[in-house]
């Protein structure tokens, strides 16, 4: 991967992750934006009989421009657009509608996914002391587990959340209703899988989320 964009390497570990073919590169859809906008995805019905849809990935150009180098939210803004990116084209590809809470529940788990068992594990370190590593070459992907990077980042992700909508309004509870399913579902990966090194299930468990649907999303979540 090496010369290719942040978002593009991001792109293509989740496409690895959940065994996706065939997704358009995200890199062609980004639009930069200044200020305080944040990440965002838009998408627009082009009409017809097709179906098709137009899209463009918003993300903070400062965001971009520090790449890895950037803070945990800067980097989780990346992730999240790439994230609702790739499951908008993997679910019109397989002409399955995809709700709002799917997207949101889907980005939070890929955050946990990438900086706990995948590639910006060995890029990003979270905020706090210097972690210590258990040895130096760890496996990417679902073969990664390190106990204590793991517990750190889920605090970041799950715990110490600052929600940009209230509580009461239709955006504000999608977002806390996915940030605790993906807790709940990270949770149970760790329990039940990384912590017994049973990668292999660990993937197989990640991929099936990936191609369920809401209420199956919410189902396997709730099941930890």
């Amino acid at each position: 991967m090496r010369g290719a964009t942040f978002p593009a390497r991001i792109q293509q570990h989740l496409a690895r992750t959940y065994a996706l073919d065939d997704a358009p590169v995200v890199d062609d859809f980004i639009q930069l934006t200044d200020g305080s906008a944040r990440e965002a995805l838009l998408i627009r019905h082009a009409g017809g009989d097709g179906g098709d849809i137009e899209v463009a990935l918003h993300l903070p150009r400062r965001a971009i421009t520090r790449g890895r180098e950037g803070t945990l939210d800067e980097i989780c803004q990346i992730v999240e657009g790439v994230s609702h990116f790739l499951y908008v084209a993997e679910r019109a590809r397989r002409e399955l509608p995809a709700t709002q809470l799917e997207l949101e529940l889907q980005a939070e788990v890929d955050k946990y996914v990438l900086l706990v068992h995948g590639d910006l594990a060995d890029e990003v370190e979270p905020p706090g002391p210097p972690l210590r590593r258990r040895h130096e070459a760890a496996p990417s992907g679902a073969g990664r587990f390190e106990p204590e990077r793991a517990a750190r980042i889920r605090a970041h992700l799950f715990e110490r959340v600052t929600f940009m909508d209230p509580p009461g309004t239709e955006t504000g509870d999608r977002y806390r209703i996915a940030n605790d399913l993906a807790a709940r579902f990270a949770g149970r990966l760790e329990a039940e899988f990384a912590r017994h090194g049973r990668h292999a299930e660990l993937l197989a468990a990640l991929r099936r989320f990936y191609a369920a649907g809401q209420t199956e999303k919410i189902a396997l979540a709730r099941a930890a």
